[in-house]
């Protein structure tokens, strides 16, 4: 028997290649939990729990009980909505996180790997690419309640010795992913696209982000999981930027091969934006040698191949559907 592995949020986009990842490239076995229903069968080495509203502590300790790791993915909101209540995105966020360390910290586990945010923990960029050791100002209650978790979760690595990695992803996109949702950009272009939606562009150029495709992502949070070293925090990203207009002439040549039109409306800069964000991911190459394998161009065609052929569209101009 292989080790079993905890996928807290496993259900999710990130979460889903997780499982995968884990599932063609380990000999592990996997436990989902994850708040919906199970709507499809699942494969073989893989079991699910359904956790609607936050788990009991009983129901923690009986899963913790029969897994060797954990990785968390799960988290309620995003940092659009954390701008929107504030106040809600540390209570439904926080309170959770630290009783899942505290749970955690009863059991011998291998490794604990919280998923925080390479996109919103440092703010404003000093220097890019960024490293671990940048300063961490975050602009964003999205950002502040990640780091605050992430220092708890120190406190517990120094204080009981918990095994527990940190990771900060980049922005990820790919096939699949959610889109009009407050987050992921590529896709939600690509959406707006095939639905024949307006842009929206915050100045000329966007901002700029590290665009990491989706298995090159999961591959990273396997990594620090297999590994990586208790008590570190890594950056998983691809280490280049694009901007949201350097995203858009990628995507409105292949719109064009199917008689899609591209329409933008640029509005002025918003003050609190972050302008550049771009990781360095050395450390996470020095201790685990997890590099990016997909090239951002061919991994943006992949995404729009997919969702030419699957996106089910259309949305009317407040997201819902007609």
């Amino acid at each position: 028997m292989g080790l079993v592995t905890c996928v807290i949020g496993g259900g999710g986009f990130v979460g889903q290649a997780v499982v995968q990842d884990l599932l063609q490239n380990t000999d592990r076995n996997v436990v989902i939990v994850g708040r919906k229903p199970l709507e499809s069968q699942l494969p073989a080495r893989v079991r699910y729990v359904q956790n609607p509203s936050g788990a009991s502590d009983e129901l923690l300790s009986t899963i913790l009980s029969e897994v060797d790791e954990v990785i968390d993915l799960a988290y309620a909101t995003v940092p659009q909505t954390s701008f929107q209540n504030p106040v809600n995105d540390i209570l439904v966020n926080l309170p959770e996180a630290v009783r899942l360390f505290e749970h955690a910290t009863q059991w011998s586990l291998r490794k604990f790997v919280w998923v925080s945010s390479g996109g919103t923990v440092y703010g404003h960029a000093q220097q890019v690419p960024l490293t671990e050791d940048h300063p961490t100002n975050p602009v964003s209650p999205y950002g502040i309640t990640k780091l605050a978790i992430e220092k708890y979760a120190h406190l517990y690595y120094c204080s009981t010795q918990l095994p527990i990695v940190c990771v900060r992803p980049s922005n990820a996109y790919g096939e699949g992913q959610r889109v009009y949702a407050g987050q992921g950009f590529i896709g939600t272009a690509i959406a707006s696209l095939l639905d024949h939606r307006t842009l929206d562009l915050f100045g000329d150029e966007g901002t700029i982000r590290d665009y990491l495709h989706i298995k090159d992502m999961a591959r990273g949070i396997v990594a620090a999981l297999t590994d990586g070293h208790a008590g570190q925090v890594y950056n998983i990203g691809s280490g280049i930027g694009h901007s949201n207009r350097q995203v858009l002439e990628i995507l409105e040549p292949l719109a064009r091969t199917i008689g899609v039109p591209l329409r933008l409306h640029v509005h002025p800069e918003r003050p609190f934006d972050v302008k550049v964000n771009v990781l360095d991911s050395t450390k996470l190459y020095a201790h685990t040698n997890w590099k990016p394998l997909l090239s951002f161009e061919r991994g943006i065609r992949q995404t729009w191949e997919w969702y030419v052929a699957n996106y089910k569209g259309r949305y009317s101009a407040d997201g819902s559907r007609p």
